[in-house]
């Protein structure tokens, strides 16, 4: 599965770079762009449907702003990305998170003469926005239960370090870090119950409330257009932990294909996979597909 997912990430970098054009001569200083989208999927099922089925509603909200300056040699990238979503069907006594998700991505490069190498320095934050939960079945009176299992801050996670970026342009980048500090936050209340074992929430020890790392990262960056008015955004970020089971590489995939109807119209499909076995011992895959009304700024 691993193999799968990086084969799909470097072929979407492969065919970026065939297809990439001729850049255009970059603007100096500030550029800043956002979107905000919102996602609908719905179904409903009146009493007399007879081929099942449960009524039900979900939303996605997705924000995405880039703030970049470019003077000379000297670039510097910024992200913040949100991405929430919720869904409620007519038989469950709670709406369920889809998606939940606060990155910022900061990165700042020094070219080394006229290549398309440069010296790096990258700084990733990512925490989840609400409160999440792990739910279950009452044994008594069969009713829906619900446990807390996360929180704004719990788990965080924080990574930066210094490295080379091979970049071709705005659309495609690859940051290699071979030093990267990684700190995981996470709420000491999660680690300080009876009978915790030492990495059990996200690999903290007991009482405690920050878990340091160092390691190897790896990120990449791919967007190009597939057919017209069809974009794909690819994002692949990479770690290993040299303190502990350097073999067992983090991986988190996004990709972003989004289908454009018409400038505020568009169908927008969501694949994400993570693997980090500090947090589930397999891969967490979710996929959202759906109208989207979109507002660029």
């Amino acid at each position: 599965m691993k193999k799968l997912v990086l084969a799909f990430a470097l072929l979407g970098g492969i065919f970026n770079l065939s297809a990439q054009e001729e850049e255009e001569e970059q603007k100096q200083g500030w550029t800043k762009e956002g979107n905000i989208s919102l996602l609908f999927n719905q179904s409903a099922f009146n009493e007399e449907w007879t081929g099942g089925g449960t009524s039900n509603l979900s939303g996605n909200l997705l924000f995405d702003y880039n703030f970049n300056y470019l003077k000379d040699d000297f670039t510097w990238d910024n992200r913040l990305l949100v991405d929430y979503g919720i869904t409620k069907q007519r038989s469950d006594e709670f709406a369920r998170k889809t998606s939940d998700r606060l990155e910022f991505n900061s990165i700042a490069g020094k070219q080394l003469q006229d290549s398309n190498w440069f010296y790096s320095l990258f700084l990733n934050f990512r925490t989840q926005i609400t409160k999440g939960y792990k739910f279950g079945e009452d044994a008594e009176t069969r009713e829906t239960t619900r446990t807390e299992y996360t929180n704004f801050l719990s788990p965080a996670y924080l990574q930066f370090g210094p490295g080379m970026m091979w970049k071709k342009s705005e659309n495609f980048y690859v940051n290699i870090a071979p030093a990267t500090g990684r700190m995981v936050f996470v709420d000491k209340d999660f680690t300080s119950g009876p009978g915790y074992v030492d990495g059990d929430y996200f690999g903290v020890d007991a009482n405690k409330a920050m878990r340091f790392e160092l390691g190897a990262s790896v990120s990449g960056y791919a967007k190009f257009e597939v057919i017209e008015n069809v974009t794909m955004e690819n994002l692949l970020n990479l770690y290993s932990n040299y303190l502990e089971d350097p073999q067992n590489v983090d991986i988190d995939y996004t990709m972003n294909m989004k289908m454009k109807i018409n400038d505020y119209l568009s169908t927008n499909l969501i694949f994400q996979a993570i693997y980090d076995d500090n947090a589930v011992q397999g891969f967490q895959i979710r996929e959202v597909f759906g109208l989207g009304i979109t507002y660029g700024f």
